[in-house]
């Protein structure tokens, strides 16, 4: 029998490293950018074309390499940053494998010029495939110059797989941030399809997390600085008001290396309890500091996992760390132990004080509708919500005619549900479902995915046929958003101008809000766009949605009636008609229930068992 076992040549090798190590464009991006690092560059620069397909250049003022150097950082498993087996748990450095270059020039065409800064001239390498074309010196700036050209050119099945510009971009900027944000004493920029998107002086960490976020965030945060003998914490918290349902910047660094740790995340999460709404998150930029060996980066392939000595004990001193940053500044509970147990209560000697009466109306009857009524200002509490007209509602969900009868196939169930409801019978339980009675039972309908539902139809309706109005701002509102926020906009311009906004750059990160959905009018400007981007981005329908069907429900989720809302008789109606009106109503976009049926004979049921 013939052996069977053979070695894979290096071209194929690889090539299967490069699937470990090169998985996208952000992945070469992270991998040259770490090596510049490493290089002791001040001054970094990336230029992208086509998010990266076309190219990926990082040039740095590092040290630079020698021509020997040079040729040999395109091998497999050649490094200048481990010598032994024990130099893998004491790291200082960001990439230390030596595959990072040999398996992007397995899948790509690669250009590296780089020079020592006590040469004269440089070296000029040129690989395609894994195979040198050219090696010669040549002119070139101090330090080092990597250009990968067609990324995945002779792997048409991974360049397929490769999902459009926007969300590739997203990934690289991602990479991006999480490697600026470590290196505020470095300067970064960035460039895509010739246009500057980072400009990035050297600075402190805030400034930086300003830089990249946007100014707008300068009151947002506060500082931590904790130092013990286990670990050393610092960076910024976000305040409780900050905090967010979806997408907050939460930020975790060691030895200024991001990693990802859900275990040390809800140790951050938990200092917040009772601060922030439960479907709240904050955000946080927190640096560790740990003694290199007390720490494992080689768990994943990646090096965004680590594995701690002793978790434990960092989890409980995080947690205490940002207790203490919240109620440093008066965010959170945090006690004074100067102050003696007893309290000190001081009152004016010649006021005569007495004890507390409980006063009893004995004509009173719960019963009687006089007494039952509840006059909000009375008692000392406003509303904030403005009444809603019968009309403005009917012009919101002006969407179909006729009105067909809803059958429901799971339950079997035939529910006539009529043009014109008897709204006097709709009740609202718990300001979270409407309670409609019918022929054969009683129909709970969930109030905002109802809404939800009616408003995704009709801005896909719109968006697919015609334009939906628009109401110009008297006064024009200027916003800065996050790098990643202003080249969603851009992309998304042409869309949320069918949906009924006008949005402009105004340069930098600042965009400004000509107008708005003449249906929004009663909603803030800024709250309503950012909050759709955020949806926009967290939230898809299915895998097949189209770029229409993310952006109605995204505005629709938005915009929508939530839990808690009050309804009056004759929006709770407008929701019912219109719901009913839709062909497919049983489930919101996402593919929530919005309604059920409980019949009059499982009530009966239930009473019986009684």
């Amino acid at each position: 029998m013939s052996n069977i076992i053979k070695l894979l040549p290096d071209s194929v090798a690889n090539q299967i490293a490069a699937g470990e190590v090169v998985q996208r464009p952000a992945s070469a991006v992270k991998e040259l950018l770490e090596n510049a690092i490493d290089a002791g560059a001040n001054q970094i620069t990336v230029i992208i074309k086509d998010a990266g397909r076309t190219l990926i250049q990082v040039i740095d003022n590092g040290k630079g390499m020698s021509e020997i150097d040079a040729r040999m950082s395109f091998e497999r498993h050649a490094t200048s940053k481990i010598t032994d087996a024990s130099d893998l748990f004491k790291l200082t450095t960001k990439g230390f494998r030596g595959e990072a270059l040999a398996s992007i020039a397995a899948v790509a065409q690669v250009e590296l010029k780089t020079k020592l800064h006590s040469n004269s001239t440089g070296t000029l390498i040129e690989i395609d495939n894994s195979t040198i074309r050219r090696q010669e010196p040549c002119q070139t700036a101090d330090g080092t110059s990597v250009a990968v050209k067609n990324l995945f050119f002779n792997v048409p099945a991974r360049r397929n797989f490769l999902k459009e510009d926007s969300t590739e971009l997203k990934h690289i900027i991602e990479e991006f941030e999480r490697i600026v944000i470590a290196h505020a004493d470095i300067g970064f920029k960035f460039y895509s399809n010739t246009t500057e998107i980072f400009n990035l002086s050297p600075t402190n960490l805030f400034q930086r997390i300003l830089g990249v976020f946007g100014n707008s965030n300068k009151d947002k945060y506060v500082a931590l600085d904790e130092n013990t003998p286990a670990v050393k914490i610092s960076g910024y918290v976000g305040k409780p008001d900050a905090a967010k349902k979806r997408g907050p910047e939460q930020y975790f660094f060691v030895n200024n290396r991001y990693f990802k740790h859900p275990y040390l995340n809800h140790a951050v999460t938990k200092a917040y309890e009772g601060l922030i709404a439960q479907d709240q998150r904050p955000s946080y930029f927190i640096f560790l500091e740990v003694p290199s060996d007390k720490i494992d980066v080689n768990v994943h392939p990646t090096k965004t996992e680590i594995k701690f000595e002793e978790d434990k004990v960092i989890y409980a001193l995080l947690h205490s760390a940002v207790k203490r940053g919240l109620g440093k500044n008066n965010l959170g509970p945090s006690l004074d132990f100067n102050i003696e147990s007893s309290f000190e209560i001081t009152a004016p000697e010649d006021k005569i004080y007495y004890s507390p009466s409980i006063k009893v109306d004995p004509n009173f009857n719960p019963f009687k509708s006089d007494h039952n009524h509840y006059n909000s200002e009375q008692n000392g509490y406003k509303s904030n919500h403005k009444a809603v007209k019968n009309e403005d509602w009917q012009a919101l969900y002006e969407i179909y005619k006729d009105a067909p009868n809803l059958k429901d196939p799971e339950n079997k169930v035939n529910i006539e549900i009529e043009q014109h409801i008897a709204i006097e019978e709709l009740v609202q339980v718990n300001e979270r479902y409407i309670l409609q009675k019918t022929k054969d039972g009683l129909l709970f309908i969930a109030q905002q995915r109802a809404h939800e539902k009616i408003l995704f139809e009709h801005y896909k309706y719109v968006m697919e046929h015609v334009n939906n109005s628009s109401q110009r701002l008297l006064f024009p509102i200027s916003i800065e958003l996050s790098t990643k926020d202003l080249l969603l906009i851009n992309d998304l311009n042409q869309d949320l101008k069918k949906l009924g906004f006008e949005i402009e750059n105004f340069g930098g990160n600042t965009t400004v809000i000509h107008a708005i959905p003449a249906d929004l009018t009663e909603y803030d400007p800024q709250q309503i766009l950012e909050g759709t981007l955020e949806n926009y981005k967290l939230h898809s329908i299915d895998n097949q949605d189209t770029k229409n069907e993310r952006l109605a429900y995204s505005l629709a989720k938005q915009s929508a009636i939530k839990v808690g809302r009050k309804l009056s008789k004759e929006e709770m109606g407008q929701i019912v008609v219109e719901l009913f009106k839709l062909d497919n109503n049983k489930y919101t976009a996402s593919g929530k229930t919005i309604y059920f049926m409980m019949h009059y004979d499982e009530i009966e049921i239930n009473f019986k068992r009684k």
